[in-house]
């Protein structure tokens, strides 16, 4: 079945392409949940009127992502847990206390974007890579230190 696309779908498209996909995909997933539309003419049509507007919001969100992605490097994040023995950490860090760390300092990241593969379980400086849009990764600094 061939359906325009509303919205970017990972490992399927962008906004505004005309791809083809299973015909059971695009009637239980993409159909319903708005990012697809069926490829009529009509549609397609409309699709190059809301293309323009599309790349303007996206100019726009990519802009805003770059300004949040150039102030959340220049911060110095310290977390603060209990240690035992050796250094080594009752527990660990997960994206979940990160995002709470920048909700206090004023950043209101969703925990979902901060793409940490494994908790963060030894003292020190780790970086940790925060996707703010599609194009747009920022690379935070977090420095764990003893409580």
């Amino acid at each position: 079945m061939e359906v325009i696309l509303r919205d970017h779908v990972d490992h399927v498209g962008n906004r505004g392409d005309v791809v083809k996909v299973a015909d059971g995909y695009a009637r239980n997933y993409l159909l319903p949940r708005n990012l697809a539309l069926p490829a009529t003419e009509a549609n397609k049509k409309w699709i190059v009127r809301e293309r323009k507007i599309a790349e303007a919001r996206e100019g726009e969100e990519r802009g805003a992502a770059e300004a949040l992605a150039d102030r959340l490097v220049a911060l110095d994040l310290t977390i603060a847990r209990k240690v035992g023995d050796n250094d080594t950490l009752y527990g660990s860090v997960t994206n979940a206390d990160i995002a709470e760390l920048l909700k206090a300092k004023g950043f209101d990241v969703d925990r979902r974007k901060i793409l940490l593969p494994d908790p963060l379980r030894a003292l020190g400086e780790s970086h940790v890579p925060v996707k703010l849009h599609r194009d747009v990764t920022a690379q935070l600094k977090i420095v764990i230190v003893k409580e």
